[in-house]
């Protein structure tokens, strides 16, 4: 994963350099450098890309089971789908226009809105995701159900991993209050994700 997108955030300042940003580095989806008032954070471009591409296959492993299909019923198969096509452009329109490698600045607004734009396709699609296999649960059996939350499980740990990447580039406006962050899920635990749903890391 060789292509990096860089956001200085500039004067205002960067909270979260402690055990957050520790946390999230660790996953190997940002860095961070700072030279004077400027901290630069460099998002790595593979693993967004990554992300969204999970959330893309656990749309297609969870309708790919007939019964759950069947069972969540044509308006939300419909309702998933327009969250999927909206993740689809989201994440097309990201790495079309990052190409290989782009550095950006984090108050860029244009980039702002992409890389937002994926993360909220993949919280729409496990929130209809969770909606439809909830409401479909005592119509399926145990092992289909269990092979559909299973998906929906690994989707979960890769939208907190983009969620907590995000939160550590966040830029506070009062330097002295320190945000109250969850816990990201680990290497290993993204890793394992990225795999239930048929994504192989670079």
């Amino acid at each position: 994963m060789n292509n990096p997108v860089n956001l200085v955030t500039g004067r205002r300042g960067f909270l979260g350099l402690g055990a957050g940003i520790a946390a999230t580095a660790a996953l190997g989806a940002c860095t961070v450098s700072k030279s004077g008032n400027v901290t630069t954070v460099t998002l790595n471009v593979a693993e967004i890309k990554d992300y969204g591409q999970a959330g893309l296959n656990a749309v297609t492993l969870v309708l790919s089971i007939a019964a759950v299909a069947s069972a969540i019923g044509t308006p939300a198969v419909g309702v998933i789908s327009l969250a999927d096509t909206a993740l689809s452009t989201a994440l097309t329109s990201f790495a079309t226009a990052a190409g290989s490698t782009l550095t950006i600045t984090y108050d860029d607004t244009n980039w702002k809105t992409r890389v937002d734009s994926i993360l909220s396709g993949l919280t729409t699609l496990q929130t209809d995701l969770t909606a439809a296999i909830t409401g479909a649960s005592t119509k399926v059996s145990s092992a289909d159900l269990s092979n559909a939350n299973t998906a929906l499980s690994a989707l979960g740990t890769v939208v907190s991993a983009f969620k907590g990447v995000l939160d550590s580039v966040a830029v506070r406006r009062n330097v002295g209050a320190m945000a109250a962050a969850t816990v990201p899920p680990s290497k290993a635990q993204v890793q394992q994700a990225l795999q239930v749903l048929g994504v192989t890391a670079g």
